[in-house]
This record gives C-alpha cells, structure tokens and sequence, in this order.
C-alpha cells in the first residue's frame, strides 16, 4: 500500500473523502497523488499545470463527482509537496520534460491500484496540456480528452524568441540553468499579483481561493522556472508541434483574454485534430475551470456532454 501523504482538506474544499499518497517514480522521485473516489461512470486523470498542485482541484473535483466520475490528480516533479530538484524549492525546474511521462505511469498504476472505475478521461490545465498531449501520443488509455489553455507554445515575441532561445541552451552549457528566467522571481504568482487585470481569473472569490491555499500552505507555492526549465519547454513543444494529432476526441478551452500560454499552437494544433473541437471564451483569462460561475458551469456542462455525459450534467 501507498504511504499516506498530507492533504489539506481545509483550503482544498471538495469532497471529504479525498486522500493522498505519496509514490516514488521509476527514476525514485517521490511524488505526490490525490484521489477522489466513488464515481461509477469513470475516472478524471487531472493534469495540473506548472506551479499547481492537488489541493487546488478540490471544487473542480466535487464538480466532477457530480458527475458521477472518481478523479485523481497529481503534484508533478519539482512542484507542490513532490520531490523539487533544486536547493532553492521556489524555482520551477524539471531535467527533461518527457521524464513528466515517468509521473503519468505512476499516477495511472495508482489508479488502476485504487480499482478507480473506466473509462478514463483526461483534464489536462496549461503545462499539464503539454504533458498530457504526449502522453496522448504514447497512447494514454482515454475515452477522450478536454484541454484547458493547453501549454503547446511559449508566449515570447518574434524578436526576443532568439534570445530566449541562445540564453537557456547556454545556461546548460555554462552552469546557469538553475537561475530564474528574466522576468521572474521567486514570489508566487498570486501573492505578489493584485486581483485587478491579473492574468488567471475574472472572478474575485476564486482568485481569492488560490491566494488562501499558498497563505495558508506556503509549502505548495512555487515561483518562477528555471532557464533550464524554458529550455526544455521550448524542445518539447516544438517536437510535438512537429507530430500529428492523436486519435483521440479532443475537445479544447481556451479564455479571450489568454496571457499565459501562445495561442497560436492551439488554433493551429486543434485546426488539424481530427474529432477534435475549439471553444472560445469570452472575457476569460487563463483559468476557466477557476472563472465566473457562469463560464465554470458552460466548461463543465459542455464537457461533460463531450464525455458523454451530458444526462448527468
């Protein structure tokens, strides 16, 4: 059996019968993964982004055993309580990007453990639609697939991509890939951003529900990444660029007023996926599944019928 691990149901506030566990991937980092229980219609594998972690899916959790669908979900390498690979815990930072696929088998050989119901479903949010389009590549056992602001391209502009491209391949080569990339810093993004024009939410109370779990739990926070981490993030996105489309149902969500991620790979990537479907939301930013209410039920309803489950909804 898995070693419990914490849980902070307080700031999570879902279901009260979540628990976490800690696992060690196949190269021994120790990760940590929750689980929501009880659904019998299947299962969300739930794909944080970069800087998440478990406890921040705990509405979104109980939204989907509303559904009738057990979820589970993941602290990534190098962030939340996971196992982080610098001295300097606030610096986002991974050695490959495809060692996140060595997290995805873990989390689907604890969900097979747990005898959570099929099929499975994947929710991937940000870096976790990154990590979750090569999984989908390596054949990940989904029924479908929803993404939300999917990290498939890095927003630099045209003039400085070659900068960024030159300084983080030098930074391996010359022993400073562990520093911030220009720009960031070690602060997290909702305690050092005030709620107006900030970049995630529309909607003051659920920002206000991030900003409480990182107060509360400083722990889970995570900074800016490394130049190591763009670097690797640069490779990976431009690989699966060069892919096609897996034969999987895909059904995409992306806000208006997306700041976070590169656009232009999500109309590109879902203009060429075949079963695959582009929705727009107005007056959104980055975190739909954390927006107003309204564009929360419109995600949920719509993706769930998607799912076939649209009786439930």
């Amino acid at each position: 059996m898995p070693e419990p691990a914490p849980f902070h149901h307080a700031v999570a506030e879902g279901p009260e019968d979540a628990r976490a566990v800690w696992v060690r991937a196949e190269d021994g980092v120790r990760l940590r993964l929750a689980v929501w229980p009880g659904g019998t219609r299947g299962t969300v594998l739930l794909f944080p982004g970069r800087t998440e972690y478990v406890e921040k899916y705990g509405r979104t959790a109980g939204e989907f055993r509303a559904l009738g669908l057990s979820v589970i979900a993941i602290d990534w390498r190098g962030q939340g309580l996971a196992e982080r690979h610098l001295d300097d815990r606030a610096t986002g930072h991974v050695i490959e990007f495809p060692d996140y696929q060595l997290d995805v088998a873990e989390m689907l050989r604890l969900a097979r453990a747990e005898g959570l119901a099929e099929p499975y479903f994947l929710i991937a949010h940000s870096m976790g639609g990154c990590i979750g389009l090569r999984s989908l590549m390596e054949d990940l056992p989904v029924r479908a697939a929803a993404f939300t602001a999917p990290m498939w391209g890095i927003p630099i502009s045209g003039l400085l991509r070659p900068v960024a491209w030159s300084l983080s391949w030098a930074s391996q080569r010359m022993g400073f890939g562990h520093r911030y990339v220009p720009g960031t810093a070690p602060e997290t993004y909702v305690e050092g951003a005030p709620f107006e024009d900030n970049v995630l939410t529309t909607d003051r109370e659920m920002f206000d529900y991030m900003l409480r779990q990182v107060s509360e739990h400083p722990d889970l926070a995570l900074g800016g990444p490394s130049l190591h981490w763009l670097f690797e993030a640069l490779m990976e996105t431009r690989a699966l660029a060069r892919r096609p489309a897996p034969e999987v149902p895909c059904l995409t969500w992306l806000g208006g007023n997306e700041r976070v991620v590169d656009t232009d790979p999500i109309h590109a990537r879902m203009a060429g996926w075949p079963g695959g479907r582009l929705e727009l939301v107005d007056r959104a930013e980055h975190e739909v599944l954390m927006e107003r209410p309204e564009v929360r039920d419109r995600v949920m309803a719509e993706t769930a019928g998607f799912f076939g489950l649209r009786d439930a909804a």
